[in-house]
């Protein structure tokens, strides 16, 4: 059974199309950048460069950011897709869309993969300045007075001054 479809339906099909697909394409791209800041991170985190640490850390937060705000918008453009049957209008523009989702799928694992491995790096180098921190304070000589100008062992005594 063949669907007939008038202009105006059919330039709504291909728009809803053309724009979803714009979206993952956008969203493709925010998640190779967050895979490639996350790798460097890896690499900073290596190196114990605590002030890279952070500006990466900063950057991936904003890249999530823009993430999280184009997935508000992929979300119902997804079930407008859908409920167009925009993917049953051309099976060939289709198949970019199908391609596209499992591109996704699959940074977003690698993404996820590459962030466990970054906090479990960053939790080995948090323990390591840990027990660098507490081996500074068991070797500290002064750790015991109240005062790095104090002594040890000598007791107070009474002088008199006579004029």
């Amino acid at each position: 059974m063949v669907e007939e479809l008038s202009q105006e339906e059919l330039d709504e099909r291909i728009a809803i199309l053309k724009r979803f697909k714009v979206l993952l394409e956008q969203q493709r791209t925010k998640f190779q950048e967050y895979l490639q800041v996350l790798e460097s991170q890896e690499r900073k985190i290596a190196l114990s460069d605590s002030e890279a640490i952070s500006a990466h850390t900063k950057l991936g937060a904003q890249i999530v950011e823009g993430i999280t705000s184009l997935q508000k918008v992929i979300v119902p453009m997804q079930r407008l897709y859908v409920s167009s049957k925009a993917s049953t209008y051309n099976p060939a523009e289709s198949v970019p869309i199908e391609k596209l989702q499992q591109d996704l799928t699959k940074l977003q694992s690698q993404v996820l993969a590459q962030n466990a491995k970054n906090q479990v790096l960053l939790h080995v180098q948090m323990d390591e300045v840990k027990t660098q921190l507490q081996t500074l304070q068991s070797k500290n000589p002064y750790r015991s007075l109240q005062s790095v100008y104090a002594e040890r062992g000598v007791n107070g005594s009474i002088i008199s001054f006579d004029a």
